[in-house]
Parts: C-alpha cells; sequence; structure tokens
C-alpha cells in the first residue's frame, strides 16, 4: 500500500471511528480522494508533497472534465478535510487547501409537494402491496415520513423497541449518531398500531420456522435485516402511480421536504424544524424559507386580482399566419 493510500484509508477510519461519518460519506470521500491521489501521481506529485498550486491545478482539471460545481466543491471538501486531518497528526507541517476557495454550490431550491398531493399518497399508500401485511407496512412508512420528516434511512432502520407502547415521539438517531426525538400525528399513531400488529404476527410465525426475530420495525430478509433505502424508493413510486401523482415528482426525500415547508406554511417556528430534521446549520434549513417565498410569489401571481388583469390586457403574440 502506498504511503498516499494509506492516508486515505487512516482519515477514513478516523471520520468513521470518531466522527461518526455514515457510509456514504465514506463512500464519497474514498471515491474523491482516491481520484486525486491518482491525479497527482499522473504528474508525478502525491499527496504528501502537493502544493496549493497543485491543488487548484487539480480543481481546474475537474472543471475542464464538467463536473458539475456542487461536485467540484465536494472534492475540495474532501481534500481539506485530508490535510487538516494530515496537519493535526503531524504528517504534514501545513495545509496546502485551507486558503483555496472554493466554486460554491448553486443554490437549487429542494423539491415539494403539495398538501393535496400528499394527502393522495397517504390515501393510496394502504393500497398498494400484494398482502395485508404488505399494504399495513407501506401505509405505516408514508405516514411515519410524512408525519416526522426522517431521513429515509433513518427511517427503514427504526429498531421495533422505539415504536412500542404507542409512543407520542420517537427517538430517531440520525447522521454523525445524533439522537434526537420528532413527535407523531395521531394518524401516524394509528398506521403505527395496524402496522405493529401485522408485523408482530409475521414474526410469530417466523419464530416458529426456527427464525430469529429482527429489531427493526421494518424487518426483512435481506442482508440489512431490514427494508433497504432502494427497496422503499421503488415502493414510493408504485404509490404515486396509485394516488396519480406523477412519480417523477416524488421520492422519499421529497416527502422529507414536503413535511418541513408544510409546517413552515402554517407557522412553525424555523428553530423548531431545524430540530425535527436534525440540521446542524440552520442554515440547512433556511432553503424552506425560500421554497415557501416562492411558492407565495407563484399563488400571488396567479391569483392576485392586479396579476390576472394584467394578464388579460397584455396582447397575445401573433401567430405565425400573422406575421407572413
Amino acid at each position: 500500500m502506498s504511503r498516499a493510500i494509506h492516508w486515505i484509508s487512516t482519515f477514513l477510519e478516523a471520520q468513521s471511528a470518531e466522527v461518526g461519518a455514515a457510509n456514504n460519506t465514506l463512500l464519497a470521500y474514498d471515491r474523491d480522494l482516491r481520484d486525486f491521489e491518482s491525479w497527482l501521481s499522473a504528474k508525478t506529485c502525491d499527496v504528501e508533497t502537493a502544493t496549493r498550486r497543485d491543488v487548484e491545478a487539480y480543481l481546474v482539471a475537474c472543471a475542464a472534465q464538467g463536473l458539475a460545481q456542487a461536485t467540484r466543491a465536494r472534492r475540495l471538501s474532501a481534500i481539506r478535510q485530508l490535510y487538516r486531518f494530515a496537519f493535526e497528526e503531524r504528517l504534514r507541517t501545513d495545509n496546502p487547501a485551507i486558503d483555496i476557495m472554493g466554486p460554491g454550490r448553486a443554490q437549487r431550491l429542494p423539491k415539494t409537494l403539495g398538501e393535496d398531493e400528499v394527502n393522495r399518497l397517504l390515501e393510496a399508500a394502504p393500497r398498494v402491496g400484494r398482502t395485508t401485511a404488505d399494504r399495513c407496512r407501506n401505509g405505516c412508512l408514508m405516514a411515519l415520513l410524512y408525519a416526522t420528516g426522517m431521513r429515509v434511512s433513518e427511517l427503514v432502520s427504526l429498531p421495533v423497541a422505539a415504536a412500542r407502547g404507542d409512543p407520542e415521539m420517537l427517538l430517531v438517531r440520525g447522521k454523525g449518531g445524533k439522537e434526537r426525538m420528532v413527535p407523531l400525528s395521531p394518524p401516524a399513531r394509528v398506521a403505527l398500531g395496524v402496522w405493529l400488529a401485522q408485523r408482530d404476527a409475521g414474526q410469530d410465525l417466523a419464530r416458529e420456522k426456527g427464525q430469529a426475530p429482527s429489531a427493526y420495525l421494518f424487518p426483512s430478509t435481506g442482508a440489512a435485516g431490514h427494508l433497504t433505502r432502494h427497496r422503499f424508493y421503488q415502493l414510493i413510486k408504485t404509490i404515486s402511480l396509485e394516488a396519480g401523482v406523477d412519480p417523477g415528482r416524488v421520492t422519499p426525500h421529497t416527502l422529507r421536504h414536503a413535511f418541513a415547508t408544510h409546517l413552515l406554511a402554517h407557522g412553525a417556528d424555523l428553530r423548531v424544524i431545524q430540530t425535527l430534521l436534525g440540521h446542524a446549520d440552520i442554515a440547512t434549513t433556511e432553503i424552506y424559507t425560500h421554497v415557501l417565498d416562492a411558492r407565495l410569489t407563484a399563488l400571488v401571481q396567479q391569483h392576485h386580482p392586479l396579476a390576472t388583469a394584467a394578464r388579460r390586457e397584455t396582447p397575445a403574440k401573433p401567430s405565425s399566419e400573422d406575421s407572413t
């Protein structure tokens, strides 16, 4: 193993052990840093000796490849963190990336759904599935997702112990192992109770066959032991079709955005939403104020008397036949 690869491996181990970085985060760091290391090697350089000019040249090369602004910003962030780690561990006496200005990230408003669309999804979910148990599970998944705003990974990996006793709140383990409490709405509690009865009956049958009981609320026979994110993604597309909502607009994360946007629209405090979503920085949550502003602007333009009057008074563009 080269010293550069050893650096990367050690950095990733530290991120996992000390920061509690998620597996997907670690995989992204690994891809980005190995790409950087490979580029340096082609330039007869390495991570140990790279200078600020080398890092900047790498970012220029990334831009020349046509990589998105967000991708380049993420790669620079990974490089910065690697060198910060190297500096703190005294592997280097400097951080060559510390003062480099990144390309920034273009602000994109998260896609969301209207309240009517969400209601249709919630009503459709208990109708989707081959068995009664499948239908109860799907109804519970959608009800919990919209009621709590959980990340899909948090939802599918919920331990069943957290859902026992008709709880008014769920304890959720989020990014970095941080825990938070999220309240359950009455409809979500009903859906949870219905699913628990079905789940426990299925577990009893499995136990009679000699199978070990599952610790998860949404058990699966797969390697993970619980419903996977990929499987839930497929389910939500089927539910969208049943609900008559464009599947291209619906993902598990879209329901998380809808949760936050609808709360804000109904007067919830931004700090409360930050806590419920598990955001470390309030700036991340503030994006939903822009979503709300955009929706309110569109609402005014569509329905305000002055706006509709202006549209009526605007002369229509001449057709191609009129201009000839």
